[in-house]
C-alpha cells in the first residue's frame, strides 16, 4: 500500500459511504457521454460597476451561460433588463424604437459575453417583496401590448433593432416565478391568494400569446418558461392546455428546485418528461433556471428576526453557505450530467452576502465557490463523462480530456458518517494530485492511500467533504 499527500484537481461525489467498503466505482477505459457544459451554469454575471474583481471571479467559475433574472436588483439604480426599465411607459408605440431604453441593459449583456458567457434571457420582472402593494410585478392591464415589447427586445438583441445587437441569443423565458403570491404576478391591493385562478388563466393568456409572437417573427429563438416556483404539476397542466388549444408547443419548460436532497431534482425531471410527453410536447426541453441548498429551517430561518436562528442558519457546517451546501451543490452537479435536463443555472446573482459566493465585508469566499470553481475546471478540461457506479447516498463522477490523457475524479460524501472514503478506480494510470474541500479546508492537499485499484480518502471529521483527484491516463495499463 501506498501513501500519497496530494493537492486535489478531480472530483468524485459521494454521500454517507460506509467506510469499510468500496462505496463506488469508476472505469475511466469506459466512456459514457459527452461532458454538457450548459448544466453548469447561473445567474452570476459581472455588474455594471468595475470596483471589485467579480468578472475574473465569475470567469473562474467557467459557466456556459447566465440569466437575466433578478440582475436589476444586483446594479441597484441603473436600469436593467426588466421589462418596466425597457419599456417604462405603457401608454406608448411598441414599435417605435424611440420608447425604448437599452443602453444599460447593452452594457451589462456585453461584460457577461466578453468573459465568455451565453445569455439566457428573462423576458419579465424581478421579484418584488413589497407585499401586497406593487408597482413593477403587476400583472399587465394589456397583455398584447406587453407581447409586443417582448418582440421588440428580441428584436433589438438578435437583429440590430432600435441600434441593438446581432448576439443571436437563443434562449428566452416568459416570466419568473408566476405562481408565487404576492411577488412576481400580481394584483396590486389584495391577496394573491384568493385570486390564484385568475391569475393563472391571465398568465396562460400571456404565454400562449408570446410564443405565437415570438415564434411568428423569429422561429429559430426557443421560447418558454414560466420558470415556477416549483414544478407544480396543475399550473404546467393549464399552461400546456392554452399551448395545446392554441396549436403552439413550448420549446422548453423551467421551474426552481430549493431543498436539500441531491437526488430530487433528478425524479422531478423524470415527472416532467413524462407530463411533456403527455401532451406531445416531446420536443419540449426541461430547464431548471434557478437550484441552490435550502437547509433546516428553509427560507423562514434564513429571514428570521430572531439573531440566534438567522445565525444557526447562515453559518456552521450545515448552514447556506457551509460544507452541507457545498457538497449538495456537487452532489447535484455530478448528477445533472446524466439528468433528463437540457440546462441548469444555479443560483444566485448576487455577487455578496445572501445568495452571494463570498461574504459581504470581508470578501471571504463562501464554500460553494470552491465547489463550482472545481466543478468548472473539470467542466474545462474534459470532454467525455466515463463510467461510475452508485450505492446508496454515495455518488461518483469521473471524466476525462478529449486527448484522453487526463482523468478527474469528483467524490463527494454529503453528510456522510465515518472517517474514510473508498473507491474502486479501473484504468487511471498515475495519481496526480488529491485534494479536499471540508468545513476547514478549501481543496488544501488531502491523503489519499492506494492499493492496486482501491483508493482510500481519508476524512478529518465526519461529516460532508468532496475530493478531487487528477489521474495521468497516459501511464494506466491497457
Amino acid at each position: 500500500m501506498t501513501k500519497i499527500l496530494f493537492p486535489v484537481v478531480a472530483l468524485a461525489a459521494v454521500a454517507g459511504a460506509d467506510c469499510r467498503a468500496a462505496a463506488v466505482s469508476v472505469d475511466f477505459a469506459e466512456s459514457k457521454q459527452p461532458i454538457r457544459r450548459e448544466l453548469h451554469s447561473s445567474g452570476y454575471a459581472p455588474k455594471m460597476s468595475t470596483i471589485g474583481n467579480e468578472g475574473q471571479e465569475i470567469k473562474e467559475l467557467n459557466f456556459h451561460s447566465m440569466r437575466t433574472h433578478d440582475l436589476a436588483l444586483v446594479n441597484p439604480g441603473q436600469r436593467v433588463v426588466d421589462a418596466h426599465f425597457v419599456f417604462p411607459l405603457m401608454h406608448l408605440d411598441a414599435s417605435n424604437p424611440s420608447n425604448y431604453y437599452f443602453k444599460a441593459t447593452d452594457h451589462l449583456l456585453g461584460r457577461a459575453r466578453s468573459i465568455g458567457l451565453d445569455v439566457f434571457y428573462r423576458l419579465g420582472t424581478s421579484i418584488e417583496h413589497t407585499g401586497t402593494t406593487h408597482f413593477n410585478a403587476q400583472i399587465p392591464s394589456d397583455i398584447d401590448k406587453m407581447v409586443e415589447t417582448f418582440a421588440g427586445t428580441v428584436r433589438h438583441y438578435n437583429h440590430g433593432w432600435a441600434d441593438g445587437r446581432k448576439w443571436g441569443i437563443k434562449y428566452w423565458e416568459i416570466w419568473n416565478e408566476p405562481n408565487l403570491n404576492n411577488a412576481n404576478w400580481c394584483f396590486s391591493g389584495t391577496n394573491d391568494a384568493v385570486n390564484a385562478e385568475l391569475r393563472r388563466k391571465l398568465f396562460v393568456e400571456l404565454f400562449v400569446k408570446s410564443l405565437k409572437r415570438l415564434k411568428g417573427e423569429f422561429p429559430e429563438i426557443k421560447v418558454g418558461g414560466p420558470a415556477l416556483c416549483w414544478l407544480e404539476a396543475p399550473y404546467v397542466k393549464a399552461l400546456f392546455d392554452g399551448c395545446r388549444e392554441a396549436g403552439v408547443a413550448p420549446d422548453f419548460l423551467s421551474w426552481h428546485y430549493y431543498g436539500a436532497k441531491p437526488g430530487e431534482l433528478m425524479w422531478q425531471a423524470e415527472k416532467a418528461r413524462a407530463l411533456c410527453d403527455e401532451y406531445g410536447f416531446t420536443d419540449c426541453e426541461l430547464i431548471v433556471d434557478e437550484w441552490h441548498f435550502l437547509g433546516k429551517g428553509g427560507f423562514k430561518a434564513l429571514r428570521s428576526n430572531d439573531p440566534v436562528e438567522r445565525e444557526s442558519a447562515w453559518t456552521g457546517p450545515d448552514s447556506h453557505n457551509g460544507i452541507d451546501s457545498s457538497c449538495f451543490t456537487l452532489a447535484v452537479l455530478a448528477q445533472l450530467q446524466t439528468s433528463k435536463f437540457s440546462q441548469a443555472f444555479f443560483y444566485g446573482c448576487r455577487h455578496t452576502g445572501a445568495w452571494g459566493y463570498k461574504d459581504l465585508e470581508s470578501g471571504r469566499k463562501y464554500k460553494v465557490w470552491y465547489a463550482l470553481k472545481a466543478f468548472g475546471q473539470i467542466v474545462k478540461e474534459c470532454a467525455t463523462l466515463c463510467e461510475s457506479t452508485r450505492s446508496g447516498t454515495v455518488f461518483a463522477f469521473a471524466a476525462k480530456s478529449s486527448d484522453a490523457k487526463t482523468g478527474y475524479l469528483l467524490v463527494v460524501d454529503y453528510c456522510g458518517n465515518g472517517g474514510r472514503v473508498e473507491v474502486d478506480v479501473k484504468n487511471a494510470g498515475a495519481l496526480v494530485s488529491a485534494t479536499v474541500l471540508d468545513h476547514e479546508r478549501d481543496f488544501a492537499p488531502a491523503q489519499a492511500e492506494r492499493s492496486g485499484e482501491r483508493l482510500t480518502l481519508k476524512k478529518e471529521r465526519e461529516g460532508s467533504a468532496a475530493f478531487l483527484l487528477k489521474f495521468d491516463l497516459s501511464a494506466a495499463t491497457r
